[in-house]
């Protein structure tokens, strides 16, 4: 089974910007290090194609982007400077997502080290998120056949409001997100299932809050789930406010992909946010999840 990347591209970033651009290959090394995974095991993301973004984005909207012409308030709002090392990576980050997908579906479950982009909405881009690769790859699945009932299980600490806002009314995909109450976005929009959690939540509350909206999404029947297994609820990320514990992120990974896989509901996961300082801690939580996830699919 394989796991994709999408690392190799370099955004180019001004000093002290937030985002942690090398936190993806740093992942990539530590699995490989760990033996988590085998080096054959890795593959480069491929390209999405226009028709792909085209599933879950205006026209409008993902012309300008390729060209480098979206208006500079646009840009600013989703955070990272326009440059064409920024679109490669963006689109092979998408192409990842269909693929992770398309790969669970056949075996159970797949991953990529990266994507998670759930703040990106059908006709603008927010929170660094440019397109949503969610959307993309629940969108992909549907037509394609793959799956008739998606469920997104979005644990990252910020609530996912492209994710919400892109399949509202459609009662085909169910939108769960699990994030902190008062943090990004400060407007959010309303998801199938949103449980809002208060600033210093620890592991126990935590656990017994997913364990309840986990409930929920399996009573949606799905046969196929997207798994934003976002780290920033860890208690040393700069942007999280919630206080889990590495133990707790991993019994998290534990619980959701114990879960479905008893049901035989195939995963394709994503690996959502992460804004320690050092990074490094981040990428250990990152690397949790996937011990996890090979703890249970024995991949």
């Amino acid at each position: 089974m394989q796991l994709y990347y999408a690392d190799i591209f370099n955004i180019p970033l001004p000093p002290g910007h937030r985002f942690p651009t090398g936190k993806n290959r740093l992942l990539r090394e530590a699995l490989l290090l760990q033996g988590i995974v085998a080096p054959w095991q890795l593959e480069l993301s491929p390209q999405a194609t226009r028709a792909d973004l085209l599933r879950a984005h205006a026209a409008d909207y993902v012309d300008a982007f390729l060209a480098g012409s979206l208006p500079a308030q646009a840009m600013r709002r989703i955070g990272i400077p326009w440059s064409e090392h920024l679109a490669a990576r963006v689109f092979a980050t998408m192409g990842g997502a269909i693929a992770s997908m398309r790969t669970a579906v056949q075996h159970g479950f797949c991953g990529q080290l990266a994507g998670g982009t759930h703040h990106a909405h059908a006709d603008f881009g927010s929170g660094y998120c440019v397109f949503n690769d969610f959307a993309i790859a629940a969108l992909t699945a549907l037509d394609e056949g793959l799956a008739d009932r998606i469920a997104i299980v979005d644990l990252d600490v910020h609530q996912g409001d492209g994710n919400a806002a892109i399949f509202a009314g459609n009662p085909a995909v169910f939108v769960f997100s699990m994030h902190g109450e008062k943090n990004f976005p400060f407007r959010k929009v309303a998801s199938t299932l949103d449980i809002a959690l208060a600033d210093g939540t620890e592991d126990h509350a935590y656990l017994r809050s997913l364990a309840d909206g986990l409930e929920a999404v399996m009573a949606f029947r799905p046969d196929l789930v997207l798994y934003q297994a976002g780290v920033d609820p860890l208690a040393q990320d700069r942007l999280g406010r919630l206080a889990l514990t590495y133990e707790g992120l991993a019994r998290r990974d534990r619980l959701v992909f114990e879960t479905f896989a008893r049901a035989g509901v195939p995963v394709s996961l994503a690996t959502g946010g992460g804004y320690c300082d050092p990074i490094s801690l981040s990428v250990t939580a990152y690397a949790n999840s996937f011990a996890a996830a090979k703890a249970v699919y024995g991949f």
